[in-house]
């Protein structure tokens, strides 16, 4: 249903014009209450403290005011256009009354988060780098979640590979370390994760001509930055199967494994779990490594956050030829089934959209599922091991194959979320292929070493619908379908569970959506500026629920925009925020 747009669109109109002029003095949120471990270890439910709300990784919120009863009344509270165009991947966050958003080119801002007013805003100054590191300067367009909180302070990691520590009251910096040389081709586009007094992070960059030999999780002191720990994920000398893995390709010719989404932390074990991405260069005939299944990329990985050894990884797509990485969330889920607790890591790691469920003290293979049309794995043994379709694999360069999922996924950076309430796991994914041909590149400074061309996106024969929204039913056996949406345009957010049985998403159409989590009927939708981005998420202040939805530039809806001709895609970014609330009662 839609809203009653009438209210909703004065209130924004009014938002838009206010916020029109620029913002040249900074506030001060004098009285902020510090992030405290206790608030990480069991985050308080009107707040939503890190990337995906909590530890786990679920994105899923507790509040409930906003429910299939009530989402329909919702209206405009109030908007904020973003400081920066870029791709919209942020992720807000929400304490003590106030919104954190990091933007492209590393913009941290502090609102109201009632209001939407500006407390403060910080840019970052990043270095001036030759227009000819084409890969390298488009890093800083592509951030992704880039803060945390913790203490008194916000932690901000940065394109050029810094890390920032930020005062929470006032956004002035209170210390900044330089982690690795962007000179290299290092940086971060995604956040860190708190915990244990540590800065969890990772670096990306690691497919850069520069950075070979190289892709790194560290653990930084999070009160001095000093450097605690650092695991290498193409390079571990503590294991000669990984070792061997690369087909006899030393380490200082190696590229990829980065880990390009936030992860997830299991504080009863103290264990840290991180998705890896593709190896580098893309073919196996350029990169030089055989059949070899080039560890760790491609993985989840354990690591013990004491020391940053690993514990297990598990590969869920070996020798990948086709950049169909796999890197996104790790969500972790307890289950108590007659009288047994279940602790599984589940996942829909990599573009290709298989979902996978694993025992995540262990790293055994428990289940997968397929979603999407793919074409590169052909089986799962029981014990786990995984089989490629070795007919899509290139013998000479330009030779070319269709591969399926495309490079932009099946699934992409885009989070799914967990529900408890229902026990199902929501997947925001696309339907597309393209072809895949090795080419003979020379790998110059700033630049990416892929050696691949790809062809456009196309829908799978006999798909005519790009967008599809996965509800998979989750137990430690197996990840059955519990409901799918199939829609024309692409999905282009992440989504949010909520206690309200509700899940929020949206796709390149500009719509903003709630589905029953028991039916996957639409309940609530509203059209925006823009296709809807980044991560929902709700947060509560005096008793009211809001609800928040990043809009803007998208990847996911420009590279599979032909699938769907009659939707017109804005010209402009258009990256905002939108933020919705219940009516008060007797308004």
């Amino acid at each position: 249903m839609k809203i009653d747009l009438m209210k909703s669109l004065l209130v924004a109109t009014t938002a838009f014009i206010a916020l029109s002029a620029p913002a040249h003095a900074q506030g001060v949120k004098a009285d902020y209450v510090p992030v405290t471990d206790e608030m990480l270890a069991n985050p308080p439910a009107e707040d939503w403290l890190m990337f995906r709300g909590a530890y786990n990784n679920q994105g899923y919120s507790p509040l409930d005011l906003i429910n299939k009863d009530t989402v329909g009344q919702l209206q405009l509270a109030w908007a904020w256009p973003m400081a920066e165009a870029g791709i919209q991947e942020t992720a807000p966050l929400v304490h003590d009354g106030v919104m954190f958003l990091q933007t492209n080119n590393n913009i941290v801002e502090a609102l109201d988060a009632k209001t939407g007013d500006l407390i403060w805003q910080y840019r970052h100054v990043l270095p001036q780098l030759p227009t000819s590191w084409s890969y390298q300067i488009n890093q800083a367009r592509r951030q992704k979640n880039s803060i945390a909180l913790y203490q008194d302070k916000v932690i901000l990691t940065t394109a050029d590979a810094k890390i920032v520590v930020l005062n929470a009251a006032d956004g002035k910096v209170a210390w900044e370390k330089q982690v690795l040389d962007y000179n290299l081709g290092y940086s971060y586009t995604v956040g860190p994760l708190i915990a244990d007094g540590k800065i969890i992070s990772a670096i990306s960059g690691c497919s850069i001509a520069g950075t070979a030999g190289g892709c790194y999780i560290f653990a930084h002191d999070v009160n001095t930055g000093d450097e605690l720990w650092r695991f290498n994920t193409i390079d571990d000398p503590d294991n000669q199967a990984q070792q061997d893995s690369w087909g006899g390709v030393p380490a200082e010719n190696r590229w990829g494994g980065t880990p390009w989404t936030t992860g997830s932390y299991d504080p009863e074990t103290k264990t840290t779990f991180w998705g890896i991405g593709m190896p580098g260069p893309y073919s196996e005939l350029i990169r030089g490594s055989g059949d070899g299944s080039v560890l760790y990329t491609n993985s989840t990985l354990a690591l013990d956050i004491e020391t940053g050894k690993l514990k297990w990884y598990y590969q869920h797509l070996p020798r990948d030829n086709w950049d169909l990485d796999s890197p996104f969330e790790r969500i972790l889920v307890d289950q108590e089934i007659d009288g047994q607790t279940h602790k599984l890591l589940i996942t829909v790691p990599g573009k290709n959209g298989i979902a996978f469920g694993l025992d995540r003290d262990t790293g055994k293979y428990l289940w997968s599922k397929e979603t999407v049309v793919q074409n590169v794995v052909t089986g799962i043994d029981p014990d786990g091991t995984v089989h490629i379709n070795e007919d899509l694999i290139s013998k000479a360069v330009g030779e070319e194959h269709l591969a399926c999922a495309s490079v932009s996924g099946g699934k992409l950076w885009q989070a799914g979320a967990y529900s408890p309430l229902t026990q199902a796991y929501f997947v925001p994914l696309t339907e597309a292929c393209n072809t895949v041909a090795p080419t003979q590149t020379e790998f110059t400074a700033g630049n990416a070493v892929g050696a691949v061309k790809f062809g456009p996106r196309v829908l799978p024969e006999g798909i005519t619908d790009a967008g599809l929204l996965q509800a998979l039913s989750i137990n430690p056996t197996q990840g059955d379908s519990k409901w799918q949406v199939r829609e024309r345009p692409s999905m282009t957010s992440s989504v949010l569970a909520t206690a309200g049985g509700l899940v929020f998403g949206g796709d390149a159409a500009r719509e903003v959506k709630a589905w029953d989590q028991e039916t996957g009927d639409v309940v609530w939708s509203q059209r925006l500026n823009a296709p809807i981005g980044g991560y929902p998420m709700t947060y509560e202040i005096d008793g009211e629920q809001y609800l928040a939805i990043p809009t803007g530039y998208s990847n996911s809806a420009s590279s599979i925009s032909s699938a769907f001709p009659e939707i017109p895609l804005p010209t402009g970014s258009g990256n905002s925020i939108f933020v919705f609330k219940l009516p008060k009662a007797g308004s």
